[in-house]
C-alpha cells in the first residue's frame, strides 16, 4: 500500500543551518531519506523545515526538485516575507507554512493570525502547529479560527488529547508522526482522532527524527495499521494527506 510521508526533514550540509539549543543535526539527505524508505511503499511526502533551518529555503527547493511532484515543502518564513518569494516557494512545491512552537525558529504565534491567512489568501496554504497540545487551552480560537490548519506528532502529550479532539471537531488535521518524541499510547490517540473526523489522520515518518528519544521504526506504521478499520488505512496512509497536499490550493 502506498505511503505519503506527511513529516519529513531532509538535512543537507551544503546548505546552512543554525544551532538550536546548541543542538546541530547529522546529516540526512534525499539520498539518505530514499535508502532508509526504501521498501515501504513511500510515494509522496512533505518535507518539513527544522528549527535549525531557521528561513533558509535553499535546502527545502533542491530537496523539492531531487524528491519530485508527489513532495511538497513545509517552510519556516518571516512575517514580513515579500508576496513574490510566497509565491516563488508556491511554484517550487510549497505548501504549508510551519509554526514550531516546541523549538522555535519560525515566525512566533504573535504572527499566527496574520501570516496563517496571509498565505491561505495568497497561495492556498495551511499553517502547521509543531505544539504541545497541553499548552493548546489558551490558542484553540485561534488555531480553530484558521482557514486550515494541522497539528504535529499527535499533539506530543497525552493529557492534551482532549484539546486535541476538539481541534479536530473543528476541521483541523493531525498527523500520526514522531512516536519516538510522543509521551502517549500512539494507538489510543489514533483511535480517538478516526473517532472524531477520520478524514483529519495522516500517517508519517519523522525522520530522521532528530532528538528524538528513538528514531521512527517500521513498525510505526504497523501501529497505525492496527489501530484503524482496514477500510479506512488506505485514506490514513495516503488519502488525507494527498488531498490536502497534493491538490493545488491557491484560490480560484
Amino acid at each position: 500500500m502506498r505511503i505519503f510521508d506527511a513529516h519529513l526533514h531532509v538535512i543537507d550540509p551544503a546548505h546552512p543551518m543554525v544551532e538550536n539549543n546548541g543542538y546541530l543535526p547529522a546529516p540526512f539527505t534525499v539520498d539518505d531519506y530514499r535508502a532508509r524508505v526504501g521498501g515501504l511503499g513511500v510515494a509522496g511526502g512533505a518535507v518539513v523545515s527544522g528549527s535549525f533551518q531557521g528561513f533558509d529555503q535553499g535546502y527545502l527547493v533542491d530537496a523539492l526538485t531531487a524528491l519530485g511532484p508527489t513532495f511538497v515543502g513545509v517552510t519556516q518564513i518571516p512575517a514580513d516575507i515579500g508576496d513574490e518569494e510566497i509565491l516563488s516557494l508556491h511554484a517550487a512545491g510549497v505548501r504549508a507554512v510551519r509554526f514550531n512552537v516546541a523549538r522555535g525558529g519560525s515566525a512566533s504565534l504573535d504572527d499566527l493570525d496574520h501570516l496563517a491567512r496571509r498565505v491561505h489568501d495568497l497561495a492556498g496554504w495551511h499553517a502547521e502547529l509543531y505544539i504541545d497540545a497541553r499548552h493548546l487551552d489558551g490558542l484553540s480560537e485561534r488555531i480553530a479560527a484558521l482557514p486550515a490548519v494541522s497539528i504535529d506528532h499527535l499533539g506530543m502529550h497525552g493529557d492534551g488529547l482532549p484539546q486535541l479532539l476538539r481541534l479536530v471537531e473543528r476541521g483541523a488535521k493531525v498527523k500520526a508522526t514522531g512516536f519516538g518524541r510522543i509521551r502517549m499510547d500512539p494507538a489510543e490517540a489514533i483511535r480517538a482522532i478516526m473517532a472524531v473526523d477520520p478524514t483529519a489522520l495522516m500517517a508519517g515518518t519523522d525522520l530522521p527524527s532528530t532528538r528524538a528519544r528513538r528514531p521512527f521504526e517500521d513498525a510505526d506504521l504497523e501501529i497505525i495499521g492496527h489501530a484503524v478499520d482496514p477500510t479506512q488505512l488506505g485514506a490514513v496512509l495516503w488519502d488525507n494527506a494527498a488531498d490536502l497536499y497534493l491538490r493545488d490550493p491557491r484560490p480560484v
